[in-house]
């Protein structure tokens, strides 16, 4: 996939008292898609929102929604995301190690695109039997649970992996990441061909969006 890389700014880092309106900024500056990170506060140690919230906002723009479940169980609330407008959903792989298939095949019921998140200690190897079966792979490079962290580099090279791995089977898997993404890491994120990616803190910062979510979107 050649390009530009796509910009999912994180309302994570918005101001939750005007979410509505938050969404509808970042969609007015040029944002491609809208992240949303769910926490459940036992598979990371905070606490965000649900799929009313997302459905309460999912009115404010067009753009995709990309819905991160940083949750335990998450084949219990699939039909949930689904049905309050996710787009995508991504659950991590280490939420799902016995029930991987299981989970796949419910999302496979519903039109709505299929991911996996994975952390910077999975062995990204053992995701690769069911790549086929995905339309994006999730890399975090930092430990989900907080913004402002500073990325991970060596998750980088999981994305070259990846890259390799959908390149040769022909595949049109989008890869993403998740952290540290910033003016700073940008070019090493468009070096190994990353997709797409995941900023929170680096563009709710700023009281105008369009210039820093135009500043990430790199060829690559």
């Amino acid at each position: 996939m050649s390009g530009k890389i796509l910009v999912a700014p994180s309302v994570l880092s918005a101001d939750f008292s005007k979410l509505g309106d938050e969404v509808e900024a970042i969609a007015n500056a040029g944002a491609d898609w809208i992240h949303l990170d769910v926490m459940d506060g036992h598979f990371v140690p905070n606490i965000t929102f649900g799929a009313p919230i997302i459905k309460a906002i999912r009115n404010r723009t067009d753009k995709v929604f990309d819905v991160h479940l940083m949750i335990e169980n998450p084949i219990n609330y699939i039909k949930d995301f689904v049905d309050a407008g996710a787009d995508i959903i991504a659950v991590h792989a280490e939420t799902i190690r016995y029930t991987r298939e299981a989970t796949l095949d419910e999302m496979d019921k519903y039109d709505v695109k299929k991911a996996i998140a994975i952390n910077p200690d999975y062995d990204v190897n053992e995701l690769l039997p069911v790549l086929d079966r995905l339309d994006m792979v999730l890399v975090m490079t930092v430990y989900p649970g907080f913004g402002g962290q500073t990325m991970m580099k060596s998750s980088l090279d999981k994305v070259t992996v990846l890259k390799n791995e959908i390149a040769k089977r022909g595949l049109k898997t989008i890869v993403q990441i998740d952290g540290g993404v910033n003016a700073d890491t940008i070019a090493d994120a468009a070096k190994v061909g990353v997709d797409c990616v995941v900023a929170g803190s680096y563009v709710f910062k700023e009281d105008e969006y369009t210039d820093v979510i135009e500043s990430l979107k790199l060829e690559k």
